[in-house]
């Protein structure tokens, strides 16, 4: 039975992280057991998938949430392949609905300073999120012993997310550890947060020292700020994609925005920040163009101040002197190589 598998297919992904392995299981229950729990693996047919992944879409399933349960459906079948237990996997190449990407929402400097000026003690957490691109996990997750003031570096190695109402630990999302810059301006705001803690403590915590909740926070600081600074439609995810947006206007490469903020990829960058390098590109079309031009202006130059060619002497023809003439010969008696070789 699919339910029977499923179970067993969930107990072993260990590789995931907690939330990912939380997330596979509502998508289990609330997607893909409803429909298939019943069945016997033998009995899944392709166009069934194909009909179920419909029949989602039209339930008012988001296409994200679809290919989501969908994934999840594909890859516990896979391990059925693999097991012996059907032939083929027959949730591959199911017609799966495009996700549409939002665009990102950018702010600028002046708003992230009106955002962080309203809201008071925790307006230096905002100015941390908006000027080094961390996810709010990461910043809960930041230790004081990951903080280099000298340097002016931040160690990303951990971040915490809330799965099931639990806080759970972890690597962050690319299983890999990095070093992001820190602003002089965060300096002296951090080193007070530093005051009176020892190595291994979190860095940004609560009034009362709990580990900081992006849903409570986001309730109880982050929306009433957005209102009393004016803005509308800002979610704390912006304030990452502002840190991207505010580093490439200080000509940032995609590679070092690639690292400040943690994707796996250029590629990965680009795909989600592809418009703000746009002026970038143009920048470069036009140092091309100067370099093209200076070296345009240099060969005319090098033209018009080449020296004139000596005078042949008198009773000599040009290109007489300076050495053999090669196969060229003026005397018609003697005959060039190559007529000796034709002859």
């Amino acid at each position: 039975m699919v339910s029977e598998w499923a179970e067993r297919w969930l107990s072993s992904q260990t590789g995931v992280k907690p939330s990912t392995l939380y997330r596979y299981g509502n998508l289990l229950r609330t997607h893909v057991l409803p429909t298939w729990g019943r069945y016997r693996l033998v009995d899944v047919m392709h166009a069934d998938v194909a009909v179920w992944v419909a029949e989602l879409l039209g339930q008012g399933s988001a296409p994200a949430t679809v290919r989501q349960a969908h994934r999840v459906f594909s890859l516990l079948l896979s391990l059925a392949v693999r097991d012996g237990r059907i032939p083929r996997n027959p949730a591959e190449r199911v017609p799966l609905p495009r996700v549409t990407r939002n665009e990102p929402r950018f702010l600028t400097h002046d708003e992230v300073e009106r955002l962080a000026d309203v809201a008071g003690e925790d307006g230096d957490i905002i100015r941390l999120l908006a000027y080094t691109g961390l996810r709010f996990g990461e910043m809960a997750a930041l230790r004081v012993r990951r903080v280099d003031f000298l340097r002016r570096r931040l160690t990303i190695a951990e971040a915490v997310t809330e799965v099931g109402g639990r806080l759970e630990f972890g690597i962050p999302n690319t299983h890999q550890q990095r070093t992001v810059p820190l602003p002089a301006t965060l300096a002296e705001s951090l080193a007070r947060r530093c005051e009176g803690k020892q190595s291994d403590d979190l860095l940004v915590t609560t009034a009362s020292g709990t580990v900081l909740r992006l849903r409570n926070w986001r309730r109880a600081v982050f929306h009433p700020a957005v209102r009393t600074a004016g803005l509308s439609d800002v979610t704390p995810h912006d304030i990452r994609h502002t840190a991207a947006s505010l580093a490439v206007a200080s000509d940032a490469t995609v590679k070092s925005v690639q690292r400040m903020l943690g994707h796996a990829s250029a590629a990965m960058t680009l795909d989600v920040y592809s418009g703000l390098f746009d002026d970038d590109l143009t920048a470069l079309a036009d140092r091309m163009d100067a370099a093209a031009r200076a070296a345009a202006d240099a060969r005319v130059g090098a033209v018009w101040t080449r020296p004139p060619a000596e005078t042949p002497a008198k009773g000599e023809r040009s290109g007489q002197r300076g050495g053999p003439r090669g196969d060229r010969t003026h005397n018609p008696r003697i005959k060039s190589p190559l007529l000796c070789q034709l002859s």
